[in-house]
């Protein structure tokens, strides 16, 4: 018992029983509640009423994704990268997130989302730069409107909805689509980003890919919510729960929450449901934390075969379609994977180059320190090949 609820005290009232009066909910929060089941089209009803243009256009960049995760996880094989954190089972998210944005719009990736940036249409050997080791980021961000690949958790969050928020500021007509993993979603950053957001109703889109597992860690252990688009309605926005190997569904939800945040509407946070079909990354044995039958069991839902059930339907799954599909996917890796087994030429002076527009004095002390370092190496290999050179020169006869 607390000394306000001790017998006799003013404050323990029936009448002061709730808040005053003056209290009401800031928002309804029933049209924010996510639908109870992930939302589909393929397969129901509705699938009857999307564009054969969009579907085929949605197949090509499937294929497309599956072969380029299929070329990145050989290459890393192959010592060309480091590591790589596949996407494979969750390209109609990546796609759908890339096809749903307007060329003036900015996506925020995370690590795993390479396939959205090609998609977007990075060029794939940009995308890997990262991964490669070479660049802390290998392309012009401004160029695409890509921001840097986020491999630290939901960091990127803040960031778009500082970009949106400062595009509404200046009135440009630029949306933000973050996404994210379920991992993600356990980080102060997903809270501050999602907060922030509602607050100030940016014009921002949050996508979780809940593939199942932060790294071994499954869902479970991460929330006790009824489902990650629930946590919308803490914030004060809508959720959106669909089915994220069903491409057009995944492209019609966040088409709409696009729209509506271009619009004014604020954020919204849409959560796929997916699965990671490989590993981690190429150092994780997932074999340790999950069974292959529960793996086969999502094969059979996979985002590819889904959309070639209903073009087959609609008499559009040809030969000639297939083979093209097929045949580009192909040049795409071939190009790939020739461009990446060229060994790059790197300067280590480049690392001063791109931390500030004008570089600290810090940086600038740092940087002389390193060139000397360079420079006297460079010297000392020079002394080397001459004594070696004169050396040959005199034990000849």
């Amino acid at each position: 018992m607390t000394v306000l609820e001790q017998p006799g005290s003013s404050r323990n009232k029936s009448s002061l029983a709730g808040p005053p009066p003056a209290w009401q909910p800031r928002v309804d929060p029933a049209p924010l509640l996510p639908d109870a089941a992930p939302y589909r089209l393929l397969g129901t009803d509705a699938a009857g009423r999307l564009d054969s243009g969009l579907l085929t256009r949605l197949y090509v960049q499937l294929v497309r994704g599956r072969r380029y995760n299929a070329q990145a996880t050989a290459l890393t094989r192959q010592g060309r990268l480091a590591v790589y954190p596949s996407s494979t089972g969750q390209e109609a998210c990546e796609v759908a997130a890339a096809l749903a944005l307007e060329e003036r719009d900015w996506l925020f990736p995370s690590y795993r989302d390479t396939l959205a940036a090609v998609a977007r249409g990075l060029d794939p050997v940009q995308a890997l730069t990262l991964l490669r080791g070479d660049w802390h980021n290998g392309y012009d961000p401004h160029e695409h409107r890509i921001a840097p690949l986020c491999t630290p958790l939901a960091t990127q969050l803040p960031h778009a909805v500082g970009l949106a928020h400062a595009a509404r500021l200046k009135g440009d007509d630029v949306v933000a689509l973050a996404m994210v993993g379920d991992g993600g979603t356990s980080e102060g950053d997903f809270h501050e980003a999602l907060n922030f957001a509602a607050v100030w109703q940016a014009p921002v889109v949050f996508l979780v890919q809940n593939n199942g597992f932060a790294i071994s860690v499954p869902l479970a252990k991460q929330t006790a919510a009824p489902s990650l688009a629930h946590k919308a309605v803490g914030y004060g926005m809508p959720g959106r729960l669909v089915d994220g190997n069903d491409a057009p569904a995944v492209h019609e939800v966040l088409t709409e929450a696009v729209e509506r945040a271009r619009g004014g509407g604020g954020p919204t946070l849409v959560e796929a449901v997916t699965y990671r079909i490989e590993a981690h990354t190429n150092a994780d044995d997932a074999t340790r934390y999950r069974a292959d039958a529960e793996v086969e069991t999502w094969r059979a839902h996979d985002p590819i075969a889904l959309l070639e059930r209903e073009l087959e339907a609609r008499r559009l799954l040809t030969e000639e379609f297939v083979g093209a599909t097929r045949d580009g996917a192909e040049r795409m890796a071939a190009d790939l994977r020739e461009r990446m087994n060229a060994d790059p030429v790197l300067d280590p002076m480049d690392l001063f180059n791109h931390v500030f527009a004008e570089q600290t004095s810090q940086l600038r002390e740092q940087a002389e320190q390193l060139r000397a370092e360079l420079d006297a190496e460079a010297a000392g290999h020079t002394e080397d090949a001459a004594g070696t050179d004169g050396s040959a020169e005199e034990a000849r006869p």
